[in-house]
């Protein structure tokens, strides 16, 4: 990551924009060296992957291929399963920092994680008619932070509508069990493979509305990592599997208390009350002493969902934290533009900070979801924020493990949200109707 720092806020806002580039062909040359570096990754998980009806997709007929996004070994597996078919990868502007030309030369297409772009649309639609390429997207844009699969985009089905190209879904296994993002890149000896199935074709498309198509999706798109472990017998038997667990399983179920959780070796503490439990090889949470209120790691963090958005609907929930920002403009750099202030609450974001000069604003429903890391770029835990202009990458300082509550608190609220506004629009329309 190239990071430049001793430029000021009002320096890069004043930077020329940079115009927009079209996606290019993607070269075979670089699709090659991709699939030989991935190579020996592959050859150590024993990667290998079952097709489902894809005799039915031509052989140079373009179409989406939409993966499931666990740890970065899916672009590895994608290269194998995909070549030496040309297609352009959907993917976060950021992994372009630096090295701009290289990522295009690839095919990639960059986007803003959960910012409404309309030029991704049309990228996607030059890539396809102008270059005759697929497309691969990994539609839940952010990787999972307890194995379950992330919210997909309502703009999905209508997406592909526009498309109107077959539809393919990759679905990993053993992906996030050997490397799950809050684990700090430490990675465990297990095998990887995968499921490519022709899902939808373009008369399916075509029949369809995107309501349907969406809901279609989401049942492609429910997955639960630790019970693939489980049910498989899948044993990860290093000593390291709970460091950092305390980034999902934030709140201590036996006292309530939040941020005083510590994941280190195979056990997860609450130094609020000394309660411990143990993450068994097997994929399970054991109390070593009283109740285990949660034995399936996905089932806590649901807990926590509801415990945030019991919060909300309480007028209790907030976020006030000091913040180290970064923030991107175009794809040169990452710049340090400072510290300041992340707060989050029923009215959404509001980031402060650069000695006065920044103060930006962002309302619940901006985004169903949030752009939320560990261990980004290994600088730190992070939350972007932001909009089709700049982005802020804010690291929250001495405030604990605040990154998997703010993203559920992001999802809840914009739920919460749409809802008030579709009752507010009915009342309208039934008032409306009876004058």
């Amino acid at each position: 990551m190239k990071i430049k720092s001793g430029v000021s806020y009002g320096d890069i806002l004043n930077k020329p924009k940079k115009k927009d580039k079209k996606p290019i062909k993607p070269n075979i040359f670089f699709r090659t060296l991709m699939r030989v570096a991935s190579m020996p990754d592959l050859m150590a998980t024993k990667f290998k992957y079952t097709s489902i009806g894809m005799d039915k997709l031509g052989k140079h007929e373009p179409c989406l291929f939409l993966m499931n996004h666990s740890s970065f070994i899916d672009l590895k597996m994608a290269s194998k399963i995909l070549y030496p078919r040309p297609y352009n990868i959907v993917c976060t502007s950021d992994g372009f920092i630096g090295k701009d030309w290289l990522m295009r030369q690839l095919g990639c297409i960059p986007t803003k994680k959960f910012v409404s772009e309309i030029n991704l649309i049309h990228d996607m639609l030059y890539a396809v008619k102008v270059h005759k390429s697929s497309i691969l997207m990994y539609p839940e844009a952010s990787y999972s932070f307890d194995g379950t699969a992330t919210p997909l985009p309502e703009s999905l089905g209508r997406c592909i509508k526009m498309l109107g190209i077959p539809v393919v879904v990759i679905k990993t296994y053993g992906a996030f069990t050997r490397d799950p993002l809050y684990n700090n890149l430490q990675r465990r000896k297990v095998d990887v493979g995968a499921t490519v199935e022709y899902l939808l074709s373009p008369e399916d498309i075509a029949e369809k509305s995107p309501r349907e198509i969406n809901a279609i999706l989401r049942e492609q798109f429910a997955f639960d990592n630790f019970r693939w472990q489980q049910e498989n017998g899948i044993k990860i038997n290093e000593d390291f599997r709970a460091d950092s667990l305390n980034r999902v399983l934030y709140k201590c179920p036996n006292c309530h208390e939040e941020g005083q959780t510590e994941g280190k070796g195979t056990m997860l503490t609450c130094t609020a009350c000394g309660k411990q439990y143990e993450l068994c090889e097997d994929g399970f949470m054991k109390a070593t002493d009283g109740e285990t209120e949660f034995s399936h790691i996905p089932d806590w963090y649901a807990w926590e969902r509801e415990c945030v958005k019991n919060e909300i609907l309480r007028g209790e929930y907030k976020l006030d934290v000091d913040v180290d920002i970064f923030a991107m403009v175009d794809t040169d750099c990452i710049y340090d533009i400072g510290e300041g202030r992340l707060v989050h609450d029923r009215g959404g974001f509001v980031l402060t900070g650069c000695d006065g000069e920044l103060e930006y604003k962002q309302k619940p429903l901006s985004s169903y979801s949030l752009y939320a890391d560990y261990y980004w770029y290994k600088l730190g835990d992070m939350i972007c924020v932001g909009d089709r202009s700049i982005l802020y990458y804010c690291f929250p300082k001495n405030s604990g493990d605040v990154v998997a509550k703010t993203r559920l608190a992001a999802e809840e609220m914009y739920k919460i949200a749409r809802a008030e506004t579709r009752s507010k629009r009915k009342s309208e329309n039934d008032n409306v109707t009876e004058n």
